[in-house]
C-alpha cells in the first residue's frame, strides 16, 4: 500500500527546523548585551544598554503605546514605562496621552532622541558594510527582499 506521506512535508519540515534554528541563532546575537555595547560604542554615544532597543524602537515607530513597545520588548509594562521615564529624563523621548485613546501614554523621539539614533544607524551601516563585504552582488538585495516578505507575512498572523 502506497505512504500517504507527502515528501514535500517532510522537505518543508526540515526548512521549517532549520529556519527556526536560524532565527534564534540571529534573535541570540541581536540580545546579547556584548553586541549592544559594541553598537553604542561605535556610535560614539553615552546610553545605557538596557534603554538602546527602547530607544531604536520609539525612533522607527513611534509614537508607539508604552504598552506595546514593552510587548515588543518582551519585558513588563512597569518596567519599560520605568525605562521610557529615563529616556524622558535624558530628552530623548517625550511622553504624551495617546491620540485615539487618552488614556494611553505614547513614546515620541525628540530631536535629541534623533541625533542618538541617527548615530546609532551610522554604526549599523559601518557593521553592516563589514558583514556583508564578501557577500555576492545580488544576495544582500535577494535576503532583505525575502525577510520583509517573511516579516509582513508573520506579522500578519496576529
Amino acid at each position: 500500500m502506497p505512504s500517504k506521506k507527502n515528501v514535500q512535508d517532510a522537505h518543508i519540515s526540515t526548512q521549517l527546523r532549520n529556519l527556526h534554528g536560524a532565527l534564534i541563532t540571529i534573535i541570540s546575537v541581536f540580545n546579547r548585551p556584548d553586541r549592544d555595547e559594541a553598537m553604542i560604542e561605535e556610535a560614539g554615544i553615552s546610553l545605557d544598554r538596557a534603554l538602546f532597543p527602547l530607544l531604536v524602537l520609539v525612533e522607527r515607530l513611534g509614537p508607539i503605546a508604552v504598552g506595546e513597545l514593552a510587548g515588543r520588548v518582551g519585558r513588563d509594562y512597569s518596567t519599560v514605562s520605568k525605562q521610557v521615564a529615563k529616556l524622558e529624563a535624558l530628552g530623548l523621548v517625550s511622553r504624551q496621552a495617546g491620540a485615539t485613546d487618552r488614556r494611553v501614554t505614547e513614546a515620541s523621539i525628540t530631536p535629541k532622541g534623533k541625533v542618538m539614533t541617527d548615530a546609532l544607524d551610522a554604526a549599523r551601516e559601518r557593521f553592516g558594510r563589514a558583514l556583508f563585504a564578501d557577500w555576492a552582488p545580488g544576495e544582500m538585495d535577494e535576503l532583505v527582499r525575502l525577510l520583509q516578505k517573511f516579516a509582513h507575512d508573520i506579522d500578519a498572523l496576529k
